[in-house]
């Protein structure tokens, strides 16, 4: 009876082991089944990395935003401490902008000198002024065969007769010339260069050319006089550049001085500002707002006082340009030209301003 139990039951090996073996074997084999592998290990976990990137993301986030609110804030409460003083703020903006419009304004009026002259180029002509004693035919002759050159485009023939009748009616002294023995005036030829001869020395060398004609006195370029307005120009347009200069570094010593003036008003508030921690970027900023818009405010009286100006004498430099049959008129600023003035205005305001302040803000300490 008991050995048939016993074969019913477990094994003899299983039967032999003591319970507390057994146990021990069960428990092993569940904790052998349950321990990780080593690849699962090394395998990162997803959920973890996703939610550490989208918190590093979020704090980066979150100060950039606090930055570009706290410079928003800060550029606020300086624009109105400028309105709360209108006064002083309109007396610096009024020094800044008429500073300013001194060099805008004459670079405006060269840019259309330039404009206007700029079409006088390609109106070259040479004038050739035969000898007395050329006939009729030689200098209709010389014509033809100076407009079958390459580098002529048009050659007229004006006789001696022509030429004095068209005087006589220009010059408005026809009764005048009437008794005169004979006609002093030459046969003359009107030389057209081609589109070819783009530039001034190509026109001087061809002038020279027709110079060395035997029959031909004289040769004259009509374009001398633009060269020389060119030449003044350019002159006018350099000391344009050092006046520039010179009113640039004003508006810098003005803006300067005006901040410096700002920082000692506030010499209390910045040393208990210190005083609580904060650095020196922190308190520097106030001052470099407040100058970019002491240059903004500058730039803008001076755009309105260049377009005023120039609106004032349009009307008589059309009428001007009328009597010489022309349709010129004044331009002033455009979009660009008005962009780079209220950049260039800021950019000095904010020079001014740092300048300002890293001179004399680093002597206020608290005690």
């Amino acid at each position: 009876m008991e050995s048939g139990k016993k074969s019913k039951g477990a094994s003899p090996m299983r039967a032999g082991q003591p319970k507390s073996v057994a146990a021990s074997s069960s428990k092993g084999g569940a904790t052998l089944k349950s321990r990780p592998s080593i690849k699962e290990k090394m395998k990162p976990r997803e959920g973890h990395n996703t939610e550490g990137a989208g918190a590093r993301t979020s704090v980066k986030q979150g100060s950039f935003d606090s930055y570009v609110a706290n410079h928003r804030k800060i550029a606020k409460e300086s624009f109105s401490r400028l309105i709360k003083q209108p006064v002083s703020s309109l007396m610096t903006w009024a020094v800044i902008g008429i500073a300013l419009s001194l060099p805008v304004g004459l670079s405006v009026l060269l840019a259309n000198v330039q404009q206007l002259s700029s079409g006088w180029d390609g109106s070259a002509q040479i004038t050739l002024f035969l000898r007395m004693d050329v006939s009729d035919k030689d200098a209709s002759n010389l014509a033809l065969q100076l407009s079958t050159r390459p580098t002529v485009a048009q050659a007229e023939f004006i006789s001696r007769s022509s030429a004095l009748d068209e005087f006589k009616t220009l010059s408005g002294f026809g009764e005048v010339l009437n008794y005169l023995d004979e006609n002093p005036l030459p046969h003359v030829i009107v030389v057209k260069p081609a589109k070819t001869l783009a530039t001034v020395t190509q026109t001087d060398a061809l002038q020279k050319r027709l110079s060395e004609i035997k029959i031909v006195e004289k040769a004259q370029l009509d374009l001398q006089w633009v060269q020389r307005l060119h030449s003044m120009t350019e002159l006018i347009q350099r000391g344009v550049w050092a006046l520039g200069l010179l009113l640039a570094l004003a508006v810098l010593l003005v803006i300067g001085n005006t901040i410096r003036l700002a920082i000692e008003n506030r010499r209390d508030e910045i040393v208990v500002v210190k005083l609580v921690g904060a650095t020196d970027g922190f308190v520097r900023r106030p001052f470099l707002y407040t100058g970019l818009w002491y240059g903004l405010g500058g730039g803008g009286i001076a755009f309105f006082l260049v377009q005023i100006t120039l609106f004032w004498l349009d009307s008589p430099i059309s009428e001007l340009a009328r009597l010489y049959y022309s349709s010129f008129s004044l331009s002033g600023l455009n979009v660009e030209s008005t962009l780079f003035l209220l950049s260039i205005s800021m950019l000095l305001g904010w020079v001014g301003a740092w300048v300002a302040v890293r001179r004399h803000l680093g002597a206020i300490e608290p005690s």
